[in-house]
């Protein structure tokens, strides 16, 4: 199973878009994991996630996190600061799962 892995600045902002996320996974018939973390618990997640997205307020940690991730074979990006914004789950979905490989 996929894991997409949402960070954020306390992993709490994120639980709505993860919610919308797996509500589109869903109709879909998808089978994948959403979790939503707080930026401290960024490493012990990439030993079993897929692919990590990061909200924009966590932006400036893309290249740390990008070098962290690198050697589990991991992609990271940045969800586009609308679709986070407005919680279009089935976008920041699309996003994640370009990205995975």
């Amino acid at each position: 199973m996929k894991k997409i892995v949402l960070c954020c600045a306390a992993g709490m902002s994120t639980s709505m878009l993860v919610k919308r996320m797996q509500t589109e996974a869903q109709k879909r018939e998808l089978t994948v994991e959403i979790v939503a973390v707080p930026a401290a618990d960024f490493a012990a997640e990439l030993p079993t996630a897929s692919v990590v997205l990061l909200g924009p307020q966590v932006k400036y940690e893309l290249a740390r996190f990008s070098q962290l991730a690198e050697p589990h074979g991991l992609q990271v990006a940045v969800i586009d600061m609308m679709d986070y914004g407005t919680l279009r789950g089935d976008k920041v979905l699309d996003q994640a799962l370009s990205l995975i490989a």
